[in-house]
């Protein structure tokens, strides 16, 4: 068996499939690990869905931003962006068998890796300051919350930029929020892990007294997969982890990529987009 993690497909469904072909993927034997953001921005999304969802257990998902943006505005009653490309999910007549099952889907997957060392995949990637094990239990939080009776009223406030730092102390939705905004969000941290989210190009727009969040160093030596970050083009330079980038920025006219966490190889196809 061959575990593929694939970054960002954001509605590219052309390129995911044309992806799958090039690896020979075969969900009776391989397993994908999807970093998140299946769609919005690209043509596809609604195709997207549906393709994943079928793979079943072949296919592990996590939770990005954009997914998540999907379900407030399908069930938390946050109004469509000029520049979403949802319309065509939000009419099928499936909606509610993907949505069911988007909103199932965990914001943080971890497991054994080659060696002792775990590999953590989330979206965006994982404060210095959390543990593999504290991290799945903060995304555990989350997800129950998503999938309780009162998930909806939970995607109408998810929303907002503060509390920007976490605090163990935290409760309510002000807790909930800042682990959402950790896993799916963030970019740039200062050292005390508050996170910035005006900055979102490569490093040089770093505010002052902030890095990238792979550029601190951890008490452990997990592989941390990642997505939602086109502008770094899948490198993290000054990283102080064992961090894998995984949005190449198949949207916006780059690559999809796939990462096989075996042997490290980096396997991918051009963008069909033209932006």
């Amino acid at each position: 068996m061959t575990t593929y993690a694939i970054g960002d497909i954001q509605g590219c469904h052309a390129e995911f499939v044309e992806l799958l072909e090039r690896l020979e993927f075969d969900p009776r034997h391989d397993q994908l690990w999807l970093a998140g953001d299946l769609v919005n921005r690209g043509p596809a999304s609604l195709a997207c869905l549906r393709e994943v969802r079928s793979l079943g257990e072949s296919a592990v998902t996590v939770l990005g931003n954009h997914d998540l943006h999907l379900l407030a505005v399908a069930r938390g009653g946050v109004p469509l962006n000029r520049k979403d490309t949802l319309s065509a999910i939000l009419a099928a007549p499936d909606r509610e068998a993907l949505l069911d099952w988007l909103q199932s889907r965990p914001l943080l997957v971890r497991q054994a890796g080659e060696g002792l060392a775990d590999d953590v995949m989330t979206h965006a990637g994982l404060l210095p300051q959390w543990s593999p094990k504290q991290a799945e239990s903060l995304a555990g939080e989350v997800e129950r919350q998503l999938q309780g009776e009162q998930g909806g009223a939970f995607l109408e406030r998810m929303y907002g930029n503060e509390p920007a730092c976490w605090d163990e102390a935290l409760s309510g939705i002000d807790r909930l929020r800042v682990i959402v905004n950790v896993l799916t969000r963030m970019r740039f941290i200062d050292a005390r892990g508050c996170l910035d989210f005006a900055a979102k190009a490569g490093l040089g727009s770093a505010p002052s007294g902030f890095s990238p969040w792979f550029c601190y160093p951890r008490s452990d030596d997990a592989r941390l997969i990642f997505g939602h970050w086109a502008a770094l083009e899948g490198q993290v330079p000054g990283a102080r982890v064992c961090a894998e980038a995984l949005d190449t920025g198949c949207v916006w006219g780059g690559s999809l990529t796939a990462l096989n966490l075996s042997t490290g190889e980096r396997i991918g196809v051009p963008s069909r987009q033209r932006n």
